[in-house]
């Protein structure tokens, strides 16, 4: 079982889009993967929600929250299956309260806080062969929990000055939390995400990025801008094979989790 968080410390970076559309083509390839939105914006779960409707012409039943279930220590309550191999643990609004609930259960225990959802985890990780974390744009619980809980990070890169100092700065912020006792993670790579063809600063964005974290620490895919990853953000996704603009964006994305699975697997021979 392998676990994976997907993050920037600047919002906007694809890190929902990457995380959901990764989780999906998991799940297309056999792979029995849980999606954990741990972000109380809940993209994500809008994201498979609307897959949810479009596969299966109807709304999903949404009878309790992430919170609820991490109060009671019932993670497998909040599952919810959205296509075959394909689960989530939904967020809602009311994840934002999860900090505040960690500080009152552990108030002079940090550690105990970072290591919260790990525990949680523990029998829900046997089930699946990926777990993949969407985790919010802050150097906050959410993200240092999920990071805890993870095998591998990928860190998404819109090709733009400011997502290049969150890539920088989120990776300032996991130096730091090797210091938390247990905590072991590998950088799968940077994801170069929003990539305009034939535009200038995007290119000198990439470079500059190979520049700083090295050509190997980059993912030879790159993600560029999408107009049906656009449009699966109204309608959900979308996976029909005689349609040319689906088949071509899902390929996309299976070169990238393709990638991400032979970088593991040659992370995994190294150790």
């Amino acid at each position: 079982m392998t676990t994976i968080t997907f993050a920037n410390f600047k919002g906007g970076s694809g890190k929902t889009t990457n995380s959901t559309m990764v989780a999906y083509e998991l799940a297309s390839m056999g792979y029995k993967t849980l999606l954990i939105d741990y972000d109380p914006q809940a993209n994500a779960t809008k994201f498979l929600m609307k897959t949810y409707k479009a596969i299966h012409g109807k709304a999903p039943d949404f009878n309790n929250t992430l919170m609820a279930a991490l109060q009671k220590n019932k993670l497998e309550e909040v599952i919810m299956e959205i296509k075959e191999n394909l689960f989530l643990i939904p967020s809602y609004r009311d994840f934002k309260k999860f900090p505040k609930f960690l500080e009152i259960q552990y108030p002079k225990d940090d550690f105990a806080r970072v290591k919260y959802l790990d525990n949680q985890l523990k029998e829900i990780k046997k089930q699946y062969d990926f777990i993949i974390f969407d985790t919010p744009p802050t150097s906050t619980l959410f993200t240092s929990g999920a990071l805890y809980a993870s095998d591998y990070v990928v860190i998404t890169l819109q090709t733009e000055e400011r997502s290049l100092d969150g890539a920088e700065m989120f990776i300032d912020e996991l130096n730091e939390l090797f210091e938390i006792p247990g905590f072991d993670i590998e950088i799968l790579g940077i994801l170069p995400v929003l990539f305009e063809n034939n535009n200038e600063v995007d290119d000198i964005i990439l470079n500059d990025a190979k520049d700083m974290f090295g050509d190997n620490n980059m993912f030879n895919a790159i993600i560029r801008r999408m107009k049906r990853v656009k449009r699966w953000d109204s309608v959900g996704i979308t996976d029909d094979r005689k349609d040319s603009w689906d088949k071509k964006t899902h390929a996309v994305f299976q070169d990238v989790t393709k990638e991400m699975i032979e970088r593991i697997k040659k992370i995994e021979k190294e150790n």
